[in-house]
């Protein structure tokens, strides 16, 4: 058996050659994108010591674990913010606009995928894919309100 998507179409060709043809439905109306990009040195001089109020606005616990384990701690800091922004965007293109930075939490699963939880919204479902260089950091969003 095989799965082809063509089309906003799903073709299923089943081992005896039958073929099953079904149409997709995307609902645009509960789906948003998000993207953002910054630069890395904002996060440079970010320390626990110097920049605490600012890093308790914005990352959870876990997060400045996270990333403060990291070699170069301003790039998972700036990746994790452009994430959190993504999330952000595409929440208020769906009209969900109460929800903050310190609301979103991103960790990594046991294989470095990262996953969003949102506290004040655990049903949405939201993708993120993050990217960092030495000097940008980047980051976007998928979300869907079930």
């Amino acid at each position: 058996m095989f799965l082809i998507t063509i089309n906003s179409c799903v073709i299923i060709k089943k081992l005896d050659n039958s073929v099953i043809k079904r149409k997709i439905k995307m609902n645009f109306e509960k789906t948003a994108i998000g993207i953002d990009i910054e630069e890395v040195k904002r996060f440079e001089n970010k320390t626990i010591d110097n920049s605490s109020d600012f890093l308790k606005r914005i990352y959870t616990v876990k997060e400045l674990e996270y990333c403060f384990s990291k070699k170069i701690a301003a790039q998972s800091l700036c990746a994790r913010y452009c994430a959190k922004e993504a999330v952000v965007k595409a929440l208020s293109d769906l009209k969900i606009t109460d929800v903050y930075y310190s609301d979103i939490e991103i960790l990594n699963t046991n294989k470095g995928v990262p996953q969003v939880k949102i506290n004040k919204y655990p049903d949405i479902k939201v993708k993120v894919s993050l990217s960092h260089t030495k000097k940008y950091a980047c980051a976007n969003a998928i979300v869907y309100l079930h």
